[in-house]
């Protein structure tokens, strides 16, 4: 990096020390011609010579004190060439305070000055006209501003620009014109809005027509020679996007979108950041509504453990709960490169925050229990766990060991170091579990449930479906299958699943976590189920290709563990309403905790044996709603008087009928 030379050094300070005294300069001069133009406009542009007088006696005063009170309200910060509305309302408290004075010498000290007061009309006059004035002095420049940098990126390709409608006149479609239009090296030429509003229809917005409802898109498309059309709905339902892509379709046309509502949140609309329609929009929903004052009661300045961070769920917890003010937060995973990206993108985004990245196996109780010492965590949310079924049903000690026997080490050790809460992160397909996976997260509520009992920590598990774009979710295989030229591969035509988009799923579990009582398993509101095949044909339609042409779809058969359909509650659960209207108590009763302690021990056995049969008949055993998989000779043992578990274990399945 090449250094600054002193003299440009003095040469930049110096240019900054012309700009501002320019800029007050400019101030002042509006500041004396608004008052000016005040007495001039109050006597009809003829003044006595006296007038003229006491005129220019009162503004060697007043001006001095208005340039005062505008500094006082730091009006003179404001970055000419950024400022905007909102910044009227700075300039508008500083002048109004500045004539608040003068009105109240004009009304209550009257009669006891022997110089002439100001008139009233000129202090109104003067207040307006002064407000006109540096304010619009401002707007002008950041006008010039916005001209000169439009022609400076604009270059000299004279490349014709594409024509687009703008699908949505609402906040982000005003803003996405807007940053079109400030941009010069954009080759978008917006020809007009779309929207459904009638109240909207012929509207003109930045210079831009409401050109009608989305019924005109094929008419207008053709009329106006569109290129592309640009969804620009912050909040589009995925019934919008399929109707909006329905139409344009039958055109045909490209449509692209711009961020939807999470991300225009964390950042502004940027037009490097229009998009193609993705299959997420289409399986988007209506935007989280959360509390925020009561997420903030008990997450603000607390430290909070996250384990299994780097994952996608603990990722993204990682990111919501920066925002909430906590104290520290500790980062535990054993991935080192899944922790180490999570850690980097907090570090740039907030330099500032504590945050404590702790590599660990949630199974290993030395090294979890100095963590726990060290930090004493007072918020633990547990998203560390195995969740792909296939893998577990060839892994099944591994899932008991991580799922099973970790959560209850980290649940445990949060009741003994005194945590208020430990939220557990539960899944769907705990709910008549046909898979060791599902089988395991079902144990690991009992196991919540009964640390409940025993410690002054409030336990609760947050039970939901897929997450959109998770690792080893389906919408990262298509898409690697369509890059690689398919086939996509279909369990089954009748498979469905519930989505929910990662944000919104670690939104709501902070949301649960602050509403849900001990005990409690909370099951989230996941919407409608989805049918993969319409998925995959969605998926192919949207890169541009065509299904069953373009690209093949086959169909593989349902794998091992895995159901036709998904259930978030089982036929002997209820579900009541909470606060939140996405979020549901399941009324689950927990198992005896001499039973539990029991099975803990075979959990432990298991996992030392890794014997993956004799686990699923032990799951099946325990759990009578578990429907798990076994060979032929398993599966006779089991509809016979002996089951081929230990003494203990024997003693466990009778006493669970």
């Amino acid at each position: 990096m090449s250094k600054i030379a002193p003299t440009e050094t003095v040469f930049t300070q110096r240019n900054i020390g012309l700009y501002k005294t320019a800029q007050a300069g400019f101030d002042l001069v509006l500041l004396s011609g608004a008052f000016f133009l005040a007495y001039l406009l109050r006597f009809d542009f003829v003044l006595t010579p006296y007038q003229l007088k006491v005129l220019l006696i009162q503004m060697l005063v007043i001006v001095p004190f208005q340039y005062w009170v505008l500094r006082m309200f730091k009006v003179h910060k404001l970055i000419w060439r950024y400022v905007s509305l909102p910044d009227l309302n700075r300039i508008l408290s500083a002048l109004f305070v500045a004539s608040l004075p003068l009105l109240i010498i004009r009304f209550s000290l009257y009669n006891y000055f022997f110089y002439p007061v100001i008139p009233v009309s000129i202090i109104i006059l003067d207040f307006g006209l002064a407000v006109i004035g540096i304010l619009g002095l401002r707007l002008c420049r950041r006008e010039v501003y916005e001209i000169l940098h439009r022609v400076h990126t604009a270059g000299d390709s004279g490349s014709r620009k594409s024509t687009v409608l703008l699908i949505g006149a609402g906040r982000a479609g005003v803003m996405t014109l807007a940053e079109i239009k400030n941009r010069g090296d954009i080759d978008i030429d917006v020809r007009g809005f779309i929207d459904d509003d009638p109240t909207k229809n012929g509207a003109i917005i930045n210079g831009v027509k409401v050109m009608g409802n989305s019924d005109r898109i094929p008419d207008l498309v053709k009329e106006l020679e569109i290129d592309y059309v640009i969804i620009s709905i912050a909040q589009a339902s995925r019934e919008d996007f399929k109707r909006i892509l329905g139409i344009c379709r039958g055109i045909p046309i490209k449509v692209r979108t711009i961020p939807g509502l999470y991300e225009l949140l964390q950042d502004k609309v940027s037009i490097s950041r229009i998009r193609d329609v993705e299959i997420e929009d289409l399986l988007g929903r209506s935007p989280v509504m959360l509390d925020q004052a009561s997420i903030e009661s008990y997450l603000q300045q607390k430290v909070i453990m996250v384990t299994g961070a780097g994952g996608s769920i603990g990722s993204e917890l990682v990111r919501q709960l920066v925002n909430f003010g906590p104290e520290r937060l500790i980062l535990v995973e054993r991935s080192e490169f899944a922790l180490f990206q999570i850690e980097q993108e907090i570090k740039t985004k907030y330099p500032d925050f504590d945050v404590v990245p702790v590599i660990g196996d949630i199974c290993d109780e030395v090294r979890m229990t100095n963590v726990f010492k060290r930090f004493s965590p007072q918020v633990v949310f547990h998203a560390a766990a195995h969740k792909h079924v296939p893998m577990m049903e060839q892994n099944a000690s591994e899932a008991l060991r991580n799922n099973i026997l970790g959560t209850r080490l980290m649940g445990r050790l949060s009741g003994n170091f005194g945590s208020e809460a430990f939220v557990l992160i539960s899944t769907d397909k705990a709910v008549n579990p046909t898979s060791v996976m599902g089988a395991t997260k079902r144990l690991s509520e009992f196991v919540v449930q009964d640390l409940n009992e025993r410690f002054e920590t409030r336990f609760l598990a947050v039970r939901f479906g897929n997450v959109i774009g998770s690792t080893g979710s389906v919408i990262p295989t298509f898409r690697e299958q369509i890059n690689n030229g398919g086939p996509l591969t279909v369990t089954h035509p009748k498979m469905e699943r519930f989505f929910m988009t990662i944000p919104e799923a670690a939104q709501l579990v902070l949301q649960a976590g602050a509403i849900g009582v001990g005990g409690a398993v909370l099951v989230l509101d996941m919407g409608k189920p989805v049918n993969i095949l319409d998925l995959a044909k969605e998926t192919i339609r949207l890169s541009g290709l065509k299904p069953d042409i373009d690209i093949k779809i086959a169909f593989t058969g349902i794998r091992k563990g895995e159901k036709l359909v998904e259930e978030l509650q089982s036929d002997k659960e209820q579900l009541s309403k909470t606060i939140h209207p996405k979020i549901f108590v399941g009324k689950i009763g927990p198992y005896p905790s001499s039973r539990l302690a029991e099975v803990m021990d075979i959990v432990r056995e298991l996992c030392v044996s890794e014997d993956d049969q004799e686990i699923r008949r032990f799951l099946n055993t325990y759990l009578p709603e578990a429907n798990l998989e076994t060979s032929g000779e398993d599966q006779n043992a089991l509809t016979g008087n002996e089951l081929p578990l230990s003494t203990e274990k024997a003693k466990l399945a009778t006493a669970n009928g």
